[in-house]
């Protein structure tokens, strides 16, 4: 594989936030957005609005509670981690569709999107 198309197929793993955004202001909203930070609520203390949490080291547990229907769009704390690649693996290997969030949380507050108390 040359390195256009590894970047081409690397970047096919993200999703942009304002895609997000929009399916979410739609009403039509076929994405479920997972905060998947291994931290408890104290320490997130925000959230993307309307994400569920379920932590990376935990995602393999809850894999029989989530919507194969649905696509799943994952995010960590920013885009350096490893943990949303790893989540994308636990939901590719039990065949869901997912991504992983452009930017991140902290790409998300940035651009001051709807965020709300971590739960």
């Amino acid at each position: 594989m040359d390195k256009i198309e590894f970047l081409e197929m690397y970047l096919e793993l993200y999703i942009n936030h304002f895609t997000v955004l929009e399916a979410m202001k739609s009403g039509k909203n076929d994405y479920v957005v997972l905060d998947i930070r291994n931290a408890p609520a104290q320490m997130k203390k925000e959230q993307i609005k309307g994400a569920r949490a379920i932590p990376a080291k935990d995602l393999h547990k809850h894999l029989a509670d989530l919507d194969k229907s649905k696509t799943y769009v994952v995010y960590d704390w920013n885009g350096g981690t490893i943990l949303g690649k790893q989540a994308l693996l636990t939901l590719y290997k039990a065949g869901f569709k997912a991504y992983e969030l452009a930017g991140a949380f902290e790409g998300w507050k940035g651009m001051n999107l709807p965020i709300e108390p971590a739960v």
